[in-house]
């Protein structure tokens, strides 16, 4: 009797706390989405009643329209910073997970004496750097500076996503480079035929992780680029949310038009260069699931 009671306390503890646990979960679900859900009707609202809005928004405001839209595609360096960020995003996260895989496969590698030290020699890199100054110069001085590839090469491997892809490849079993290097196996086949397929995961992970960052670059081009022909999306982004440029208007009435639009574009461009990477999320999403766990559960 007194083991039925415990349990039915037991199970009531466990309720509650099932109970508090949703609420939460919902609250942040709640904040997390009302932004979105905000940029998102905002960006069909009628602009003039937009402008005038005060407090939360929770319909489109008038008549739903495509204005913004139309303005927001219309937009040459918008398009051009599409095609920039397409090519960091193809280009940069390609060559960002090839060597982060190959930096961990050869510190995972018993033969290679210096695999601690250089390690910790990552790890170092993980706290301190040279800075702003010193990468500036050294960006400059190897001929990058001011070109398409200063996005990507100088921030080509991660020491941390490394690490991650360093303990993945750790839990693959011994047995099996074993059985491939008896059978004639290198390095090189071992990496390719062995270590790579069985990482699909982490390698996923690192697709993710690395791409969305690609995305989300804008401030290594703000800072070593000066042609705007090679400026990412983020960037071209930035000028229109923070700067705020309108384009010169021949009369009185285009100029009031402008500055009702301005803000509706700000949230057209914001749904416009956010979508293509939530599109992604879910392609990715069971093997980030499986990815975000190494590590977590040791046997």
């Amino acid at each position: 009797m007194a083991h039925t009671n415990s349990r039915h306390r037991s199970g009531k503890k466990f309720s509650v706390f099932q109970t508090v646990d949703v609420i939460l979960m919902f609250f942040l679900m709640l904040i997390t989405l009302y932004p979105m859900y905000y940029v998102v009707v905002a960006s069909f609202s009628d602009p003039v009643l937009l402008k005038s809005h005060v407090g939360p928004l929770l319909r489109i405001l008038g008549k739903p329209t495509l204005a913004g839209y139309r303005k927001t595609l219309n937009n040459k360096s918008l398009l051009n910073g599409f095609r920039v960020t397409l090519f960091y995003l193809v280009v940069g996260t390609t060559l960002q997970v090839v060597l982060t895989s190959m930096g961990a496969f050869v510190v995972t590698r018993k033969s290679f004496l210096i695999r601690r030290g250089m390690m910790k020699f990552m790890v170092f890199t993980m706290f301190f750097s040279g800075g702003l100054i010193p990468q500036f110069f050294a960006i400059r001085n190897t001929g990058i500076y001011n070109t398409i590839w200063v996005s990507s090469i100088p921030y080509a491997v991660s020491a941390f996503n490394l690490i991650i892809m360093k303990s993945f490849f750790e839990s693959i079993p011994d047995s099996l480079e074993e059985a491939a290097i008896m059978d004639g196996a290198n390095d090189f086949t071992v990496f390719a035929r062995i270590t790579l397929p069985l990482s699909k995961p982490v390698i996923a992970v690192m697709v993710l992780y690395y791409g969305v960052g690609q995305w989300n670059s804008w401030f290594p081009a703000a800072m070593f680029t000066r042609d705007r022909a090679i400026y990412p999306l983020q960037l071209i982004l930035r000028e229109i949310l923070i700067e705020n440029k309108s384009v010169a208007a021949d009369n009185l009435a285009q100029a009031v038009e402008d500055t009702f639009t301005s803000e509706l574009v700000q949230y057209c461009t914001i749904v416009v260069s956010t979508v293509p990477i939530l599109v992604i999320y879910p392609f990715l999403q069971k093997y980030f699931e499986k990815g975000v766990m190494i590590g977590a559960v040791k046997e």
